[in-house]
C-alpha cells in the first residue's frame, strides 16, 4: 500500500487538468484526485473558446440574412434577442460542465470543489484546511486576463465579463490586437454594437503572417469595426452612465463599455509554488522542461499556467504526453512544432507552420499566394476576399506555412495541418486534385510563385 493518499493530485479544473486525471484514473488505474474553485471545464469550455465560438455564430447571422435575400429568399430579420442567446449560451455550458463533472466521476476521480495550494512537494492543502498527500502533484491551473493600471483602469471589463452582460451596449471599445480582442471586434459588431479597437502597434496580430493580418484589419474596418492603430489609452473617467476615454491619438470620446483584452497572466499567485522550490517565470508562469516537470521531481505542469503554447487542445496533449511518461513510463516530450491555429476573427484565419516573415529569416523561400472573392460571397455582391497562402523553402520545396483567410479557413488549417506536419512539399500539394468549386482547391493550383525572399 502506497504511503500517499494519492498517486495523482490535480490541481484544475480545466481541458488539460480533467484529460490528464480522467487518462491516468481510468486507463492506468491511478488513484486519482483534482481541486477545482471554480466552474469545471476551465477557461475554454465555461469563458473562451466554446462561448466565444457560439457568440460567433450568432454574429454572422445578419450577414447570412443580407446574402439569402439576394439569392431569392424572402427572409425578415427582426432584431437580435441577447437575453434569449444568453440564456441559452448558458444552459449550454451547464450542459459542458456536468460532462466534464460526470467523465471524472465515470473513470473514478475524486474531486474537491475549493481551491488548493501546494504544502510541500507531496502534499496539497484544500480551502477548508485538509491536507491530502500525493506521490505526484499536477498544476494545471490555466490563466486570468489582467487589465495594466492606469487612472480609471478599474472601469474596464474583459472577456471573461463578455459572456455575461445584463444588454448589449450601443458602444463598445475594445483595447488589444490579439485575436481575443479582434475576435470579439468582429462579434459584437456583427451584433449590432458600434465597436472601436484601439492598438498601440502598427498591425493587429502581432506574430502572425503579416499579409494574413493586413487582410483580416482591411475587412474588419470594410464590415464597420472602427480600428485605429498606433492608439493606446490614456485615462478613463466616469461620465453618467458612460465611460469617457482620453486617448494618445489627442481623441477624447464616450463609450457604454470597454473591455480589454492586452494580456494573461498565469494563475500561481499564492500556491504555494516557490516555497517548494517550483521556479516562476517573469510572467509568473511555471518553468518545466519537455516533459512538463518542474524542478521539483513530483510536481508537474500543463497548459496555460506554463506559458508555452496557450491553446486548449495544446493543453490536452500536454495532458496526455504527462500520463504517459509517468504512468505508462513511456517518456513522452510534448510537441510543439507546427500546431494548426483557427483565429475566429471576421474573416476567419487559419494557420499553420512559419510566417512568411518568419520563414525569410530562416531560409531563401518561394511564395506562392492568391487573393479572390469567393463565389459565394461574390454572387451576393459583397466585396469580402480571400487569401490563400504557401510558403515555400527552395532548397527542400516542403511547405514551411500555409495561410488561409476566408470563411470556414478553421475547418481548412486542420487538414493542411496534416499535410505540412507530414512535410508534404510543393509538389505533394500539385499533385493533389483539385476538389471544385471550392475555396479550399486553389491551394493545389497555385503554379507559379508571386515572389521569392
Amino acid at each position: 500500500m502506497s504511503d500517499f493518499d494519492y498517486d495523482l493530485f490535480v490541481i484544475g479544473g480545466g481541458s488539460g487538468g480533467v484529460r490528464a486525471a480522467r487518462v491516468a484514473a481510468g486507463d492506468t488505474g491511478a488513484r486519482v484526485a483534482l481541486a477545482e474553485e471554480d466552474r469545471y471545464g476551465g477557461t475554454c469550455v465555461i469563458r473562451g473558446c466554446v462561448p466565444k465560438k457560439l457568440m460567433v455564430f450568432a454574429s454572422e447571422y445578419p450577414a447570412m440574412i443580407e446574402d439569402a435575400r439576394a439569392y431569392g429568399w424572402d427572409v425578415a430579420q427582426d432584431g437580435f434577442d441577447w437575453d434569449a442567446f444568453k440564456t441559452r449560451l448558458q444552459s449550454e455550458l451547464d450542459r459542458l460542465e456536468g460532462v466534464y463533472r460526470g467523465l471524472l466521476k465515470k473513470n473514478g476521480v475524486e474531486s474537491f470543489d475549493q481551491r488548493a495550494r501546494i504544502a510541500d512537494p507531496h502534499t496539497v492543502e484544500l480551502a477548508d484546511g485538509t491536507k491530502k498527500t500525493a506521490k505526484h502533484i499536477l498544476v494545471a491551473t490555466g490563466g486570468w486576463p489582467v487589465v495594466p493600471e492606469f487612472p480609471g483602469h478599474e472601469l474596464a471589463i474583459t472577456s471573461n465579463e463578455m459572456f455575461h452582460l445584463d444588454k448589449l451596449p450601443e458602444s463598445l471599445l475594445i483595447v488589444g490586437g490579439g485575436y481575443i480582442a479582434c475576435e470579439f471586434a468582429g462579434i459584437m459588431n456583427g451584433l449590432g454594437v458600434q465597436v472601436t479597437q484601439f492598438y498601440r502597434g502598427a498591425q493587429i496580430l502581432r506574430g502572425f503572417d503579416d499579409e494574413a493580418r493586413g487582410l483580416i484589419c482591411e475587412e474588419m474596418c470594410q464590415n464597420g469595426v472602427d480600428v485605429h492603430l498606433g492608439t493606446n489609452v490614456l485615462e478613463m473617467s466616469r461620465d453618467g452612465d458612460k465611460i469617457r476615454v482620453k486617448a494618445t491619438n489627442g481623441t477624447e470620446r464616450l463609450f457604454d463599455k470597454v473591455m480589454y483584452a492586452t494580456g494573461r497572466t498565469p494563475n500561481t499567485a499564492d500556491m504555494g509554488l516557490e516555497e517548494a522550490g517550483v521556479a516562476l517565470g517573469r510572467k509568473g508562469e511555471i518553468q518545466v522542461d519537455e516533459y512538463s516537470q518542474t524542478g521539483v521531481p513530483s510536481i508537474y505542469a500543463i497548459g496555460d499556467v506554463t506559458d508555452r503554447v496557450n491553446l486548449t487542445p495544446v493543453a490536452i496533449r500536454e495532458g496526455m504526453a504527462f500520463v504517459e511518461t509517468v504512468f505508462r513510463g513511456n517518456p513522452t516530450p510534448v510537441d510543439h512544432n507546427l500546431i494548426p491555429t483557427a483565429i475566429f476573427t471576421q474573416p476567419e484565419m487559419g494557420t499553420v507552420g512559419l510566417s512568411e516573415e518568419d520563414a525569410a529569416e530562416q531560409e531563401p523561400i518561394e511564395i506562392y499566394a492568391t487573393s479572390f472573392r469567393p463565389m459565394q460571397q461574390a454572387f451576393a455582391g459583397r466585396a469580402q476576399r480571400v487569401l490563400m497562402k504557401l510558403i515555400v523553402s527552395k532548397a527542400s520545396r516542403k511547405v514551411l506555412g500555409c495561410h488561409i483567410v476566408a470563411p470556414g479557413a478553421g475547418e481548412m488549417i486542420q487538414l493542411a495541418g496534416i499535410a505540412v506536419k507530414m512535410g508534404a512539399t510543393k509538389e505533394d500539394f500539385d499533385r493533389t486534385v483539385a476538389v471544385h468549386p471550392t475555396m479550399s482547391e486553389e491551394l493545389v493550383t497555385l503554379r507559379q510563385p508571386v515572389r521569392s525572399a
